[in-house]
């Protein structure tokens, strides 16, 4: 069986159409038909549902669809590992981030990485977590950094870096604000030596990240911990726009260290958490793929950028 077919195979399916999985492939719509049905024939099983609507696999189909990616990618895993065996750590390097983590983490990182493998090509992905999760499971991102919990059993991590979280509100007092509140206002975190409950804050407008973003399901699971669901008042893809809004008197947010705007201009304010919440980054990558070299001089550089400090 020609690796070839394979790949036409699982186009179709990804595709769900002849016709756009042979524009994809670049061949010509009728010669693909012929391919798949040569190799249902050879497999004596049919592959797909023919039909009007999309194409969807049969039983079979789907058995096939499972095999074939792993066949596949245990082929591109063995031609990168014995091209890098040949000539080091070369070639390209996907790199999967949600864009406020990664604008903080990655820059000095990926700095320190080209200064020494400049022939690696490198290429970021940004998108939500839950779409990082996916994409690095399925081999389509080389090493994602999450944060934890990472619960898909296709990947495996490694820690990057813990650090403590905390509300961000705004300096000037607003009408939503309890009194305890209040007396947080006029203090930044540098003169701040005192905590809040988390539980103090359920009657406050809470402004989260959207659904997809593994910090938002963080702070969720800390508020329930602590006896309450959080009433949103806004729902951003960024924690610079959550920022923003907290800043212009709308409502509160639980903010990660690195993002703390330490600015005496700016009408914001940080106040610690009793319960000392924290959150953990980790480097993630499918357990089942092969650990390229451009990957692991990539983690190793950042642990060697810890150890120096």
């Amino acid at each position: 069986m020609e690796l070839r077919l394979l790949k036409y195979a699982l186009e179709v399916y990804h595709q769900k159409s002849f016709t756009k999985a042979a524009v994809s492939l670049h061949i010509a719509q009728p010669s693909l038909s012929k391919q798949i049905a040569k190799l249902e024939q050879e497999l004596g099983v049919s592959l797909f549902y023919r039909g009007t609507g999309k194409i969807e696999p049969t039983p079979d189909g789907l058995r096939f669809v499972e095999q074939a990616e792993k066949i596949l990618h245990m082929s591109d895993d063995l031609e990168r590992e014995m091209q890098e065996r040949k000539e080091g750590v070369v070639g390209d390097l996907i790199i999967g981030t949600t864009a406020i983590t990664g604008g903080h983490v990655l820059p000095p990182l990926l700095r320190a990485y080209m200064e020494q493998y400049p022939d690696v090509h490198i290429q970021l992905i940004e998108e939500a977590t839950e779409r990082l999760t996916e994409l690095t499971a399925k081999g389509l991102i080389d090493v994602s950094v999450l944060s934890l919990p990472v619960e898909d059993s296709r990947l495996t991590v490694q820690t990057m870096l813990t650090e403590p979280l905390y509300l961000a509100l705004p300096r000037t007092q607003s009408p939503w604000m309890s009194k305890t509140l209040q007396g947080f206002t006029s203090t930044s975190i540098q003169s701040n030596l005192e905590c809040i409950s988390l539980r103090s804050l359920s009657d406050c407008p809470f402004i989260l990240l959207k659904q997809g973003f593994g910090f938002r399901r963080m702070i969720l699971e800390l508020c329930a911990k602590s006896g309450f669901q959080p009433r949103i008042a806004f729902e951003t893809s960024s924690i610079e726009t959550a920022q923003s809004l907290v800043e212009n008197g709308l409502g509160i947010t639980i903010v990660p260290d690195m993002v703390l705007r330490q600015d005496p201009n700016r009408n914001l304010t940080y106040v610690k958490l009793e319960s000392n919440p924290t959150r953990t980054l980790v480097f993630a990558y499918n357990r089942q793929r092969y650990l390229s070299k451009t990957t692991k001089a990539f983690i190793r550089i950042h642990q060697n950028q810890c150890w120096n400090k």
